[in-house]
């Protein structure tokens, strides 16, 4: 999907919103973490879809594809997701604006179900599944790469949801018999993998 341009005019904000999926983790301030997918931003605010919506006026840190770590203020909440008003210096206000600006210009966004990466069958295999209502339930980890896993898991999960696979976010992009295909929110570094999965 490709990034478009959010024109308000009605509305009175000092930086334009960009539309834009990217995936990301956040953390609330009874420190629980979610996934979460972007649905507009700017370099003065960011609205997302989210299974935990939060409260009004609280503090929010989160981690977003490309961008890195984000922190701000709730300032509006729906049945599925919130608005943050973003704490950041005018340094770091400028790199949001300049990497949304590189992520429009150069149509660089694809799915990450393009990103290829060997799998292979992990040494432990029990986890947990977390998913987008906050439930858990256990599964089995039938093969992993740095992008994705395949799990066993005999439950039906939509596509697009945002789940949790042990300590790792993802996104289900596939759904089969008995299994379920998830991409995780960030490429992982090989040692994070081991630790979980050895």
């Amino acid at each position: 999907m490709k990034p478009q341009l959010v024109h308000r005019t009605s509305e009175r904000r000092r930086y334009q919103r960009v539309q834009i999926p990217l995936l990301g983790r956040y953390m609330r301030e009874n420190r629980q973490e979610y996934p979460c997918q972007t649905i507009n931003m700017s370099a003065g605010g960011i609205a997302v879809r989210a299974p935990d919506v939060g409260e009004r006026g609280e503090r929010i840190v989160m981690y977003v594809d490309t961008l890195g770590r984000i922190e701000g203020e709730i300032v509006r909440t729906s049945k599925d997701g919130f608005a943050l008003k973003l704490h950041a210096t005018r340094h770091r206000q400028e790199k949001i604006v300049s990497t949304l600006t590189w992520l429009l210009n150069k149509d660089r966004f694809v799915s990450l179900e393009a990103r290829r990466h060997d799998r292979n069958e992990p040494k432990n295999q029990a986890t947990k599944l977390r998913l987008p209502d906050g439930s858990e339930l256990s599964c089995r980890v039938l093969d992993i790469s740095l992008s994705g896993a395949a799990v066993a898991a005999d439950v039906a999960v939509p596509t697009g949801a945002l789940v949790m696979l042990g300590r790792t976010p993802g996104q289900v992009i596939r759904q089969n018999e008995g299994s379920v295909s998830i991409e995780f929110v960030e490429i992982q570094e090989p040692a994070a993998l081991k630790r979980q999965f050895g």
